[in-house]
């Protein structure tokens, strides 16, 4: 490991090169910047990646002749530039990311990671996120470490020695923090429907947002929860801490935390900082359908843009227009349904915030459909809970109805009705 400037390890990349970005909370925007700024010297650099935190300058439309930005999850950094041009999206399963690579289906150059710093024995830690940074890094020409100080020291994938890395910049700066969400009386509604399909014993996956955190601040009186997640955020650390989560009853990392990746406060941070409690795995185990079933009971609540009257799914699009992706939710949507008593939610405000309906005759044209009607089991709104699993289509759309909107219920069903007549 040779220690550079961010500048002289910028100059490492070609262009022609296809760059990994390590995601979420560990991206590492030293280093994005310094080959941003090298934009006027470089041609035809890609950026992949699934979400990334803070600013992407990469991703500026003016620069795509230098570089182009594809993306695996379409963050709020970079969704500009598919409308724009330079950028695309890559359908994908959270948990066939690393396949990506180790199946030489995409070819990557460079990565570029965020670490702490080597330990007496010369270990890195990949810190919040290890998603699919240690396939890449296997496959990669080059590897960059952002190596930070602050950056919490996790167990499992993301221990990386310090040989691995090629080269490496010493940057002091606090990772990406999480705003604090604020749970509205809707979504307080919803958390309790949530909560009251979860059994004690459970093993639970959820996101990041005021759903997932509505649900988690209704579990305190439940017993021997687990926890085996694509992510989690701060609203597990009273519930690990007050031992309702111990993950005791779960098979897979057994009295262990387990996940790909995590975003949050800097509580949760310290909270994860050499804490053996939590593991983090790659994409590829952690999202992997065959390995979450193993779990009893096992609950995922995943959330969608819009879901119409049989149970499809949309989570990825509005209508036409990319906005996030695939992600993991089919990975645990599965992964529950094939577990011993599992459950799977789609949980969602029946209305958008700004009032359009979200539970939908049909689906706006273009949307895609992430999880199917054959695999919907409770989709759940303020105003109760669907329970779609076995039902034909008719007792589907009576039930998708009664928990709409009420203002859109009879609109809803006329729509749906006059066009089977049509």
């Amino acid at each position: 490991m040779k220690y550079v400037s961010a500048q002289e390890a910028a100059k490492v990349v070609q262009s022609g090169d296809r760059i990994y970005v390590h995601a979420a909370a560990a991206t590492p925007n030293v280093l994005t910047k310094a080959i941003s700024d090298r934009a006027g010297e470089l041609r035809n650099v890609e950026f992949c990646h699934i979400h990334t935190e803070g600013e992407a300058p990469y991703a500026d439309p003016a620069l795509s002749g230098s570089f182009h930005v594809n993306s695996f999850f379409i963050g709020k950094n970079v969704r500009h530039t598919l409308a724009a041009g330079n950028g695309s999206y890559t359908p994908v399963f959270l948990s066939e990311v690393p396949m990506l690579f180790r199946k030489g289906v995409l070819k990557v150059d460079v990565v570029l990671i965020q670490v702490s710093p080597p330990d007496e024995h010369g270990f890195c830690s990949l810190g919040v996120s290890v998603e699919a940074c240690v396939a890449a890094m296997e496959r990669a020409r080059l590897v960059i470490a952002q190596i930070n100080p602050q950056m919490p020291r996790t167990f499992g994938d993301s221990v990386l020695h310090s040989s691995k890395i090629d080269l490496a910049v010493d940057y002091d700066c606090p990772i990406y923090a999480a705003k604090e969400v604020v749970i509205t009386e809707k979504e307080a509604t919803i958390g309790k429907f949530v909560a009251n399909l979860i059994e004690d014993e459970s093993t639970l996956q959820m996101g990041i947002g005021s759903i997932p955190n509505a649900v988690l601040a209704q579990l305190n009186n439940h017993k021997n929860l687990g926890l085996h997640t694509e992510m989690f955020s701060d609203g597990v650390i009273d519930l690990i801490q007050n031992g309702v989560i111990d993950c005791s009853k779960k098979k897979i990392a057994k009295g262990r935390a387990l996940a790909t990746f995590l975003i949050g406060s800097k509580k949760l941070y310290d909270f994860v900082d050499n804490n053996p409690f939590i593991v983090l795995k790659e994409s590829s185990y952690v999202n992997d359908t065959a390995i979450i079933r193993k779990n009893p009971k096992v609950v995922a609540i995943n959330s969608a843009i819009e879901v119409d009257l049989t149970g499809q799914i949309c989570a990825d699009s509005i209508g036409h227009r990319m906005y996030s992706g695939v992600g993991g939710q089919m990975d645990f949507v599965r992964g529950a349904s094939l577990s011993e008593g599992g459950k799977a939610i789609i949980a969602l405000a029946s209305t958008s915030n700004q009032g359009h309906n979200r539970i939908v005759p049909f689906l706006r044209q273009g949307a895609g459909v992430v999880t199917t009607r054959a695999h919907a089991q409770y989709i759940v709104t303020e105003y109760g809970v669907a329970d779609l699993y076995g039902k034909t289509l008719k007792q589907r759309v009576a039930a998708m109805a009664e928990i709409a909107h009420p203002d859109f219920r009879e609109e809803i069903l006329k729509a749906y009705f006059d066009n089977l007549k049509s």
